[in-house]
């Protein structure tokens, strides 16, 4: 049976009165012209109300994605200046906002999933993506010097390297980080010792 068939089915048995019927049919060509008006600033009225409402909507909307932790400030360490940033959350990837040294706006972004035991992946979390920002930083100069971040801390790593591979171990209080980092070609990193390459 069709969505038609089921509901001529459905209204079958109702029938407007005659008294209705006769009312309709005996309705001036005023009254008609009048309804018709109404029909208009109704809907007139209906149009200010909806561009009002998604006018308010759209604020509300706004107010609460920065209270429900989407966006918000932060300060992190960037090449050992501690900094004001905006750090922006959406399904597993972040953005990273802050102005240089220079005044400019830099933006950083990343993300990625992670791997649930039995095999399925979700987006990574607020926490794990934060996890990636506060991570150290390998800056290759354009002087041939290497330098790690991390915090405020500044280390010229250039002199460490033997065969391309330099271990470092990083302290922040009672937290420790081993780092591996190969020449020019990214580092491991571990709280439980260094991860060989």
């Amino acid at each position: 049976m069709t969505n038609k068939e089921r509901f001529q089915e459905t209204f079958k048995y109702l029938h407007a009165s005659p008294e209705i019927i006769t009312e309709v049919l005996n309705m001036s060509e005023e009254k008609r012209v009048i309804s018709v008006n109404r029909k208009r600033n109704m809907g007139r009225v209906a149009a200010a109300v909806a561009v009002l409402v998604i006018a308010v909507g759209s604020g509300s909307v706004a107010y609460a994605m920065d209270l429900g932790g989407i966006q918000r400030m932060v300060q992190v360490w960037i090449h050992g200046d501690q900094t004001d940033a905006i750090f922006t959350v959406n399904e597993g990837k972040y953005t990273l906002e802050y102005e240089n040294e220079e005044g400019n706006l830099v933006q950083q972004n990343g993300g990625g999933i992670a791997f649930e035991a039995d095999g399925t992946q979700r987006p990574l979390t607020e926490e794990e993506l934060w996890e990636d920002v506060i991570t150290p930083d390998v800056e290759y100069k354009e002087d041939g010097t290497v330098w790690v971040y991390y915090k405020n801390q500044e280390l010229n790593i250039t002199d460490k390297f033997e065969n391309e591979i330099c271990y470092l171990q990083l302290e922040d209080g009672d937290e420790v980080k081993f780092l591996t980092i190969k020449y020019q070609n990214g580092y491991a990193m571990s709280p439980h010792g260094y991860v060989q390459p």
